[in-house]
């Protein structure tokens, strides 16, 4: 691809090289643009030896046309580290010098931002509210991180690391779902056993969640069913959240629009058995005596949509293992009529349930195996996401 990587002022403006170079190294071509501000915490110098291109930083250079000849030229252009003042002006078209001016001149779906600022400054309404608005258009954003920051606190508002960037690069943001309706489920799934009581599990829905507003991004229509959270809704208006309790209500709501889906990924940690009994009162102990719940299974939500999956329609399980891993998730691949599964690990540090992390491996049908190290589950689900969308399975 040809690339535009945009560098605005602020300290993280150091690392743009390191993400020119990630560039170049996979193959693209790349031209750097950089703010006036820009040039305080990185040279001129610097971008040009590293993307072999000039510098695009004076408007009026080449009669100032050059963010026209620019925007024909580039498939994506990626501003790193986009400061708040840069969203800002993209969020109202504000076009005052170079990059603003390319910005303003290129498609939504052909801009990501990598922001990096003080935690202050990401969580004032203003930057929430212009956040909103360009993810709306079908801008991509990846990051911030939480971390040490430059000015000696720890909080969110680090730039997502270069080579994360380089992954959302590849498929995100560039529209390529556009038009597409896609189904995702998340969180745990409660069986209830009476009024107070119920049967279920550790998951927090994170890993789900991220996969919707990653499918968003992509520029697709997202269907979330989840189970009980805390978690909000990601704030893109292309996602429609449906909120589940059993396992038996989630097998509804996803069979009502499985149909009308382009592909489903199910990360949903459903419950496989629930009590044969439910009592709608609180059961009172007796004395010292135990209690013994009778447990019946719950319908198979991957098997049920595998059995009705058609041709074009992709569909994606996950697999959470202790033993054997990769045998019981090829075995659960095949049983289940999947395009891919994703498998987790309990035994890896940082990933499964409740932490903001995730390491998994993903399965393809037709024997495609991708790894995608210790990351965020924000970048594990761009990484899941880029790779259903480019790979051969």
């Amino acid at each position: 691809m040809n690339i535009v990587v945009g560098i605005t002022g602020g300290i993280a403006a150091y690392k743009a090289p390191e993400v020119v170079r990630l560039l170049r190294r996979a193959g693209h071509a790349v031209r750097c643009a950089a703010t006036d501000h820009a040039l305080q915490f990185v040279t001129r110098v610097t971008l040009e030896t590293v993307s072999g291109a000039p510098l695009y930083n004076d408007l009026f250079a080449s009669g100032g046309t050059e963010h026209i000849s620019l925007r024909e030229w580039a498939d994506i252009v990626v501003v790193a580290p986009a400061t708040a003042n840069c969203i800002a002006k993209l969020a109202s078209g504000i076009a005052d010098d170079a990059l603003s001016t390319l910005l303003v001149a290129t498609e939504p779906h052909h801009v990501l931002l990598a922001p990096a600022m003080n935690s202050g400054m990401w969580r004032h309404p203003a930057t929430e509210r212009n956040v909103a608005i360009l993810r709306s258009w079908g801008v991509s954003v990846v990051g911030p991180e939480s971390g040490a920051l430059a000015c000696g606190t720890d909080g969110i508002g680090r730039m997502a690391d270069p080579a994360a960037i380089v992954s959302a690069i590849d498929g995100i943001g560039c529209g390529v779902l556009s038009s597409q309706r896609w189904l995702v489920t998340a969180g745990p799934t409660y069986e209830k056993i009476d009024s107070v009581r119920f049967i279920g599990n550790y998951s927090s829905g994170k890993m789900g969640f991220a996969l919707a507003e990653a499918l968003a991004e992509a520029g697709a229509d997202v269907d979330l069913v989840t189970g009980p959270t805390s978690l909000a809704i990601p704030s893109l208006p292309r996602i429609h959240r449906v909120d589940v309790e059993s396992a038996r209500e989630m097998l509804a709501a996803v069979e009502a629009v499985w149909g009308e889906c382009h592909g489903a990924i199910l990360s949903a940690a459903v419950a496989d058995y629930r009590p044969a009994e439910q009592a709608d009162h609180k059961i009172k102990k007796q004395g010292d005596e135990g209690l013994t719940l009778q447990l019946v299974q719950n319908p198979d939500i991957l098997a049920t949509l595998g059995r009705s999956k058609r041709e074009g329609q992709t569909l994606v399980g996950f697999a959470l293992e202790t033993d054997n891993e990769e045998a019981n998730a090829t075995a659960k691949l095949r049983k289940k009529n999947l395009d891919f599964i994703v498998l987790n690990s309990l035994r890896d540090a940082g990933a499964g349930f409740g932490v903001d992390t995730n390491k998994v491996t993903i399965l393809g049908a037709k024997g495609g195996r991708w790894e995608s190290g210790l990351m965020t589950k924000r970048e594990v689900a761009q990484t899941i996401v880029r790779v259903i969308m480019k790979a051969e399975v």
